[in-house]
């Protein structure tokens, strides 16, 4: 199964943004344990790119790791380099989607209006971040209107109160940051059995239990 399809599948892309390096991988087995299977490292955080190899390598084909907030072409090269088998962006920078798609990693760049979502298709990307998102599933819904056509992945203001309703517009899939796991996120067996709950609720809310494997 190729990266997207994994996306498609799966919906529930967990956004790991500012954590601890050392926590990282037992954070990822938590996450995983509770079904996520799709991980988002941004690049802003610290050793994110020596964070993106420990989970692939830990992980392998079970769970398919991703770099965010990527802004360069060459912070395109390094995130494919260390592991990295999709990218996503807050913005739309045609060369960013080209190197992505030039390196066969899943192109999704960041837009919000109808015109950046129509530019960010026509230049190739595969998924089109729709973000923010806090504006609500209302806004979500009117811009699938007038274009259908394009998979659309709502970030930043997705939770467990209006992922469902997100869902129901169309999207795709869904990146959940704080309202997963934040950057102060510890360790503890109690902390970690509260983030797999809470992730499992999450994958419920959006994932198919009678979709074929």
């Amino acid at each position: 199964m190729t990266a997207l399809e994994e996306i498609l599948r799966h919906k529930v892309i967990a956004i790991l943004r500012g954590c601890d390096p050392a926590n990282v991988l037992e954070i990822s087995t938590a996450l995983y344990k509770g079904g996520v299977r799709l991980l988002e490292i941004t690049l802003n955080s610290p050793g994110a790119l020596e964070a993106i190899g420990a989970v692939s390598s830990r992980f392998g084909d079970q769970m398919v790791v991703g770099a965010g907030t990527v802004l360069t072409e060459n912070e395109v090269r390094a995130a494919v380099g260390a592991g990295a088998r999709f990218v996503l962006s807050p913005s739309l920078d045609p060369e960013v989607i080209r190197v992505t798609k030039a390196l066969g990693a899943v192109s999704v760049p960041g837009a919000f209006t109808a015109t950046e979502i129509l530019t960010a298709w026509r230049e190739g990307a595969d998924i089109v971040k729709v973000f923010p998102a806090s504006v609500g599933p209302a806004y979500f819904r009117d811009i699938r209107g007038p274009l259908p056509q394009i998979p659309l992945m709502p970030t930043g203001g997705v939770n467990l109160e209006n992922i469902k309703e997100f869902s129901k517009t169309g999207a795709v899939a869904f990146g959940v940051g704080s309202a997963l796991v934040s950057s102060a996120h510890g360790v503890s067996e109690g902390e970690l059995e509260v983030l797999k709950t809470r992730a499992k609720a999450f994958v419920e809310a959006v994932v198919c239990r009678d979709c074929p494997s």
